[in-house]
Parts: structure tokens; C-alpha cells; sequence
């Protein structure tokens, strides 16, 4: 028995195996409807399964200002996720999968982000960390690691954080085994699944392989306590003589890897998952906003006219209109950078060139330019357009701009902007790091 075959008998343990912090509250209003979920037909089609996303957002707004300020682990969250299909929405069909595309996949975790800021982003890194063995495995793992976690349902979460050392991974006959620290592992207390990334020791080759996160050698440091994105618990870990056979080292036949250009999309498609739910947190923001505004915010007395309602304010007025317009805009835009993605993705591996590879980093880097500048605004105005009373705690709005301002420090956006000048100026696009 393998590695990942262990995974199918613990993953039914994983939740109970951990930590749970105290002070959580009840979540018996998220998960109603769970059950019937579970015992409902599936969606059929694309239109069904952007549906059931939206639906997921709905759930998943209601309450989303207590379970942010309490914190905690999100294990209801991802239930929902699970019991709702969207977990395997990438998996293929003849396993129970939806067998959707990375088109869909990106609308739906900017769906559900617009709900739940958090939940968005550990969807989208599932769906990228699910997409590992195609990116660098070979087809026998694809197919291994595919089966596997659809027909488990099974979550994952990864600890490959670039900007650490990486993990040492030292040889024992035929198995790897690896050691080291991580300070982000987002999501990876309540997965199933872990991506691991580390360099066989004494040479610069990088192995990735997936395990079961339950288990003695992984250890979460439940440190988690930043400022924003505070359910997806980005916390440390610490991975203790985590065995691998060399058989499930992604990507290598007879301990040699192989090489293409595909893998390198590992990088591309995390940014444009960033974009998807940057905008679905701005989208969400401007929504709790508009709610706000429309039911609570007061008319000004001074401005020369008797108005019954802020919904008639001009600058109320003008102001949603201003910022609905750019996120509008950088919907469309991300709508087309996402069909790009997803035809790259979805494309014979060995098909892929370093230059189409690099001109779609830059489109994507163009969108994540414009879900961030714009979305913060929106973060930020949404106050203006709603008064004074809206920054009450119990209202909520911090909770987007939280969110957004604490992941697009990811990585410096100027960057991002300096790759598009590159491509528009000098015809560059970027080489493949770990950032682009």
C-alpha cells in the first residue's frame, strides 16, 4: 500500500486529530441544508454548478462577520464546501467528479469569496493544490492522486511556501523522507490532503509529492493571527520524517524528473486564483455596502433639498456608480484572462511553449494589477458611501478590506506592473520563478 493509499482510511479522522480553538461560535445556521446537499442530485452543467456557487456564497454570508472576529478552525466551512460538490468540481466524472473546466472553477471561487473572503481563498488553493499531479506528475499519478481524492472528496492543503528554506529531503532505500519548516500552510490544518515541496539534500533538485496531512510528522503551530484572511489558517508547520515512496515523487521516472514547460504553471494559475477572489472580496464588500446604504445610511440634512433617503444622494449615487463600474470592468477582464488559463490548462501538457506560457503570466498579472488597485478602493470608499454609523464593528465592512489588504501583500504588486511594462515595451515576458 502506498502513501496516498493511506490517505483514503485517515482522512476519515482528520478533524478530530487536531486542535480545535475555543471560543468559536455555533455554525448550526451555515451548515443547514448541508445534508440535503448531500443527498441531492448533483448539477449537470456549468450553469448548474455556478449556481450551486452562488448558493454556497449565500450560506456562507450569513454569519461571516462573527465567525471572523471569533477565528478558529474553518472544519463547518469546508464540510459545506464538500457537501455542496465544490470541492470536486475539477475531478473527473467517472469517479463522482463534475469535470468542470479551470474557467468555471475560477468564476466559482470568485463566487464564493464574495461570501466569505477566507473560504474563497482555500477553494481556489484546493483546486490548484488538486491540479499538482497534472502540473508535474506523471499520467499514472494524475490518474492515481485524481481518483483518490474525488472519490473521497477529499481536501487539500500545501506547504510550499518559496520565500522559506526549503524542506530537506534525504533518501532511504526506496523512500524520500522530509523534514523542515514552512512558515504558511494555508488551509492545511483541516485538509485531507498535503502538498509537500522540498530539495534532495546535497544537490538543487526540487521534489514535489502529496500525503496524508494525519499524521505524527506534520504538526500545525496553530499561529495563525494576522490581519485579515483569519479563517484560512495560514498558520506554520512543522514536517517531522514525513515518508514518501520514490514512487510518488511527482514527476520522476526512475528517480529522474521530467522536464516541461507545463509545470511551471504552477505559478500563473495561483495569481489568477488571487485575482478571482481579490475581486470576489471587492464585489462582496460593495454588496454588504449597497445593502447598508439602501436600509440604513441617512439622507443629508444640509445639502440644500429635502431627500427621504441616501439612495438619493447624487454623490451616493455617483459614488456606487464609479465603483461598480471598475469592478465591473475588471470582471470582464478577468472573465477572458480566465478563459485563456483555462484553455492552457486544459491543453496536451507537451503543447505548451515558454513564450505563450510567459504572455499569459503577463495578461494575468495585468488582471491581478487591476482586482487589487480596484479593489481596495472599493474597500476603502465603500465608508464614504455609507457613513459614519457603518464602521460599527457589528456592521462588518473592516472585514473585506481586512481580507484583501492582508493576501495582496503576497507578493509586491509593483512587480507585477514592471511585467506588463516589460511585454508592452520591450516584447519581454517573464521567466518562470517562483513568483511569475
Amino acid at each position: 500500500m502506498t502513501l496516498l493509499d493511506d490517505a483514503t482510511t485517515t482522512s476519515t479522522t482528520t478533524t478530530s486529530a487536531r486542535p480545535v480553538r475555543s471560543g468559536r461560535p455555533a455554525v448550526g445556521h451555515l451548515l443547514a441544508g448541508t445534508e440535503h446537499w448531500r443527498t441531492a442530485p448533483r448539477p449537470t452543467d456549468t450553469a448548474g454548478w455556478l449556481r450551486r456557487a452562488e448558493d454556497v456564497a449565500a450560506q456562507l454570508r450569513r454569519g461571516a462577520v462573527e465567525r471572523d472576529r471569533a477565528g478558529g478552525h474553518p472544519r463547518e466551512e469546508v464540510d459545506l464546501l464538500k457537501a455542496s460538490g465544490l470541492v470536486t468540481l475539477l475531478g473527473p466524472s467517472e469517479h463522482g467528479g463534475a469535470a468542470q473546466t479551470w474557467e468555471t472553477a475560477l468564476r466559482v471561487v470568485r463566487t464564493v469569496a464574495r461570501g466569505d473572503g477566507s473560504v474563497g481563498q482555500l477553494l481556489g488553493y484546493h483546486y490548484l493544490w488538486a491540479w499538482a499531479a497534472r502540473l508535474v506528475g506523471t499520467e499514472e499519478q494524475v490518474a492515481a492522486v485524481e481518483e483518490l481524492y474525488t472519490s473521497g472528496e477529499l481536501f487539500f492543503g500545501g506547504a510550499v511556501n518559496p520565500r522559506d528554506g526549503d524542506l530537506v529531503i534525504t533518501e532511504d532505500g526506496d523512500e524520500l523522507v522530509f523534514s523542515g519548516r514552512k512558515s504558511f500552510s494555508t488551509g492545511g490544518v483541516v485538509s485531507d490532503l498535503t502538498v509537500l515541496e522540498g530539495v534532495l539534500d546535497g544537490t538543487d533538485t526540487h521534489v514535489f509529492a502529496i500525503v496524508p496531512t494525519d499524521q505524527p510528522g506534520i504538526v500545525f503551530h496553530d499561529d495563525w493571527d494576522n490581519l485579515g484572511q483569519r479563517l484560512t489558517e495560514s498558520g506554520s508547520v512543522r514536517i517531522d520524517g514525513v515518508r514518501v515512496p520514490w514512487a510518488a515523487a511527482a514527476g520522476f521516472v526512475d528517480r529522474v524528473f521530467q522536464p516541461l514547460t507545463y509545470n511551471t504553471l504552477n505559478v500563473p494559475t495561483i495569481q489568477v486564483v488571487f485575482a478571482n477572489f481579490y475581486l470576489g472580496i471587492a464585489q462582496g464588500a460593495l454588496e454588504r455596502a449597497a445593502e447598508y446604504t439602501r436600509t440604513t445610511t441617512r439622507a443629508w440634512p444640509y445639502g440644500g433639498d429635502d431627500k427621504e433617503s441616501a439612495t438619493q444622494e447624487w454623490y451616493v449615487l455617483e459614488g456606487y456608480g464609479e465603483l461598480a463600474s471598475k469592478l465591473w470592468a475588471d470582471e470582464a477582464l478577468l472573465d477572458a484572462v480566465g478563459a485563456e488559463a483555462s484553455a492552457v490548462l486544459h491543453a496536451p501538457r507537451e503543447e505548451l511553449t515558454e513564450r505563450r506560457r510567459g504572455e499569459l503570466a503577463v495578461r494575468i498579472a495585468a488582471a491581478k494589477v487591476r482586482a487589487v488597485d480596484d479593489g481596495l478602493e472599493v474597500a476603502t470608499k465603500v465608508y464614504e458611501l455609507t457613513g459614519a454609523r457603518a464602521s460599527a464593528n457589528a456592521v462588518g465592512l473592516d472585514v473585506h478590506w481586512r481580507n484583501l489588504r492582508t493576501h495582496s501583500l503576497h507578493d509586491p504588486l509593483p512587480y507585477k506592473k514592471r511585467e506588463v511594462g516589460g511585454y508592452v515595451l520591450l516584447d519581454e515576458v517573464p521567466e518562470p520563478s517562483w513568483y511569475t
